[in-house]
């Protein structure tokens, strides 16, 4: 596939770096520009360019950009074609973007997102730190393979995203429509827990909104509670604990 991954930060490197190792034509933009694209990013075949032509021509479009600056994308994606995939990585976090009232007030944040770009879109990767997508996808059949939810509201996008998934190491779980995304968002049960495709399931439907949000907001005072020596896997567990 012709693929174009928005931003060259750490999601967004880890997947220009795996789709292009994959086989896949990978562009990778920066709103910087070219020269802001890391090295490592490109090492396996992605190509730096600048943002307009970055989409041009695309068959997917990986939006990885910081989830407060999502809506400055809409008129660069204006002109896409309705058929192109648009897949959104993001997550919401208040204390990093600052407050977002349509969000804070129930609005699902990859809804938010679609409306803001004028276009539907799919959720992917966004449930899977990126230690976690950068060293641990392994080959389907694998045993233990760490799943990732992917949802949204076309079942043709939705296969698409989930077949890239899959492209990057991790079993696809098929997590229905986009208003039900919220079951994948910060700091659900779901959200970077490395669980199975089996696991995945049932940890979304314990999904609970309030629950989860007052989990994402107490994330800083569980961090600093694991001190300044703390692991990949310490993070991991401290997700998987605060839903035990």
């Amino acid at each position: 596939m012709k693929i174009a991954v928005i931003g060259a930060g750490a999601i967004g490197g880890n997947l220009a770096r795996k789709l292009a190792a994959a086989g896949h034509d990978v562009q990778v933009a920066d709103v910087r520009g070219p020269e802001a694209v890391p090295a490592d990013v490109l090492e396996s075949g992605a190509r730096a360019v600048a943002l307009s032509p970055a989409v041009q021509s695309r068959d997917v479009i990986i939006v990885s950009i910081p989830f407060e600056r999502v809506p400055e994308l809409a008129e660069l994606l204006s002109s896409v074609p309705d058929e192109t995939v648009v897949i959104d990585t993001t997550n919401y976090y208040p204390h990093l973007s600052g407050p977002i009232e349509a969000v804070d007030n129930g609005q699902v944040e990859s809804v938010r997102n679609a409306e803001a770009l004028g276009r539907p879109v799919v959720k992917a990767w966004n449930a899977a730190l990126a230690e976690t997508q950068r060293a641990k996808g392994v080959p389907a059949g694998a045993p233990g393979r760490i799943a990732i939810p992917v949802a949204g509201d076309s079942e043709q996008a939705r296969r698409v995203a989930m077949q890239l998934v899959d492209d990057t190491g991790f079993d696809p779980f098929d997590a229905g429509v986009l208003a039900d995304s919220w079951r994948q968002q910060p700091m659900g049960p779901a959200y970077c827990t490395e669980l199975t495709l089996q696991e995945t399931g049932p940890a979304l439907a314990a999904a609970d909104r309030d629950k989860d949000t007052r989990v994402r907001d107490s994330m800083m005072e569980r961090f600093a509670a694991l001190g300044g020596s703390a692991t990949h896997e310490d993070v991991v567990e401290m997700n998987r604990a605060a839903h035990r």
